[in-house]
């Protein structure tokens, strides 16, 4: 603003011209005390000089940052700082801004799933949960998951330690993430699925029958992957020389010394057990996981795991 002689008055509509706020808002400021005429006409007309216009100024721009009217008026007479203002306007922007982002995630999942009112109402609750429950609802799933069965305590453990973290600013997928998360395991279809597999799991341990996956199918498994992807992207079947050395790959790898390779009940027996872990809602599991606390990327490997289990029952 150029200077100006501190003489200079100005009426409310050359306020406004100035400004380019409306009059009835520069008179509702002045009405409210926050803009005091500097003196009046003889007709009682209110005159502004150049402080008042200074003053008008910084009266906007608190506005327009979103502050409200008593915390302006404290602020212009001093008994607050512009800088506490900021600091306690950007805490107030920080909650929106979160508040906001939870709102639009709900709104995204509805617009993919056409959700119902009821629906609605769940993942608006379960976007907001606090971390402490987020982590208390993994808790919750993986004691019902072992509840009364002998599993692997190590195993086990393991699962029940990689909880969602969400960061204090997530990304909306992050959100969007956590919210499919919160409902898959609190779905009853793949509750029952994994309480399935443990219980199998128990069953095997409990007759001597269950089997830590050998070292050679933990080395392999990313190997074996790869030639099943290939041969998905050849266009091959699974009971195709390309399939079937793979079948016989996994075999020879995974069968104990008394077991046969390449007898094909020691094969279906094989892919049982690799079948159980197989639920695709399992691998989702761990890809919403890894995107709400910022992990690498988990690819899904459901078309080569089938490849893989038809292939060993083909053979």
């Amino acid at each position: 603003m150029p200077d100006m002689p501190a003489t200079t008055v100005f009426t409310i509509g050359e306020l406004s011209r100035r400004t380019g706020l409306p009059v009835k808002t520069i008179r509702f400021y002045s009405d409210e005390g926050l803009l005091p005429p500097t003196q009046r006409t003889g007709a009682g007309y209110r005159l502004y000089d150049a402080h008042a216009l200074a003053r008008l100024e910084l009266v906007r721009t608190l506005r327009e940052l979103g502050i409200g009217l008593p915390e302006v008026s404290r602020a212009l007479a001093r008994e607050t700082t512009v800088r506490d203002l900021a600091t306690s306007h950007v805490d107030a922007l920080d909650e929106q801004i979160r508040r906001l982002r939870l709102r639009r995630a709900v709104l995204r999942a509805v617009l993919k799933r056409d959700s119902e009112l009821e629906e609605v109402k769940l993942m608006n609750r379960i976007a907001q949960m606090p971390d402490e429950e987020r982590r208390r609802l993994v808790d919750e799933f993986w004691s019902e998951m072992m509840e009364g069965l002998d599993v692997d305590p190590e195993f086990y453990a393991r699962m029940q330690s990689a909880k969602p973290d969400l960061p204090d600013d997530p990304a909306p997928e992050q959100l969007e993430a956590w919210i499919e998360f919160a409902e898959l395991v609190q779905d009853p279809g793949f509750r029952q699925s994994i309480r399935t597999m443990s219980e199998r799991h128990s069953t095997a341990r409990e007759a001597g029958e269950y089997e830590q996956p050998t070292k050679a199918q933990q080395e392999n498994w990313a190997a074996w992957m790869t030639d099943a992807r290939s041969a998905l992207d050849a266009g091959h079947a699974p009971d195709s020389p390309a399939g079937r050395a793979l079948a016989d790959a996994i075999a020879t790898a995974s069968a104990r010394p008394d077991q046969d390779p390449a007898d094909p009940a020691v094969r279906y027996k094989m892919a049982d057990g690799i079948a159980v872990g197989a639920d695709p809602r399992a691998e989702r599991y761990w890809q919403l996981l890894a995107t709400i606390n910022g992990w690498p990327a988990i690819p899904s490997k459901q078309d080569e795991v089938q490849f893989l289990l038809a292939a060993l029952r083909a053979s």
